[in-house]
């Protein structure tokens, strides 16, 4: 039986290896296959997507879509058990439209904030830095995630958009209106984890969004 071995007419025990001994045989190696595959690309894709990538322009546009597009088949989300994942604040680092506001820009903060558990979520567009909480041009939204598979897909009816000033007092300056929404819309969550969104909107456009822990969801929502 393992464990054992026979030498002079008797079973003598093997002794127990400690793992942390310098002699317990080398380590295992590293993980390979699709798993070190999705980690290796989710790396390279977090470090062109955060400020100061040392690739620009065309090439890290095609770069950053080939890594997006191959995460999207090695990490696919799944929103019946990550729902929760999605709350809070996220910042648009990448989009394949060329509609300027969906622009990424170092002055220029584009956020979506989610709270799925209470049906809520806001788009914000506002600059970066310390002029960012004054004012800010905001769409708030109502989402909710049918039970269909692939269990990708968040639904978003619009509801108000306008300006949203800074905080006063207990309240919050701002002036909205209602949005009329004549169509359905919808996005895709393709990837979700702890720092990355991957997202496709329904006329097409492929997102990438990183986490902002640093920003509270409570506080931006109206």
């Amino acid at each position: 039986m393992r464990g054992w071995q026979h030498g002079s007419h008797r079973l003598r025990r093997r002794p127990l290896m400690d793992p942390s001994s310098p002699t317990a045989g080398p380590a295992l190696p590293p993980a390979s296959g699709p798993v070190a595959a999705a980690r290796d690309c989710r790396e390279e894709l977090l470090a062109l997507l955060r400020p100061g990538a040392s690739l620009t322009g065309s090439g890290r546009d095609e770069r950053i879509r080939e890594l997006l597009e191959r995460l999207e088949r090695l990490q696919p989300a799944d929103l019946t058990i990550q729902a929760a994942a999605l709350s809070g604040v996220w910042e648009l680092r990448w989009s394949s439209s060329s509609l300027p506001y969906l622009a990424t820009q170092p002055w220029l903060e584009n956020l979506q904030v989610l709270d799925p558990a209470a049906g809520r979520a806001m788009n914000l567009l506002r600059l970066a830095g310390p002029l960012g909480p004054v004012a800010g041009i905001a769409v708030q939204a109502r989402i909710s995630i049918p039970p269909d598979p692939p269990h990708q897909r968040v639904t978003v009816r619009f509801e108000r958009g306008g300006w949203l000033g800074p905080r006063w007092g207990g309240g919050r300056l701002q002036l909205f209106r209602e949005v009329r929404q004549g169509f359905p819309a919808w996005l895709d969550v393709t990837v979700l984890d702890d720092a990355l969104r991957i997202s496709r909107g329904n006329a097409g456009t492929l997102f990438a969004l990183l986490r902002r822990p640093d920003l509270d969801r409570a506080s931006l929502l109206p």
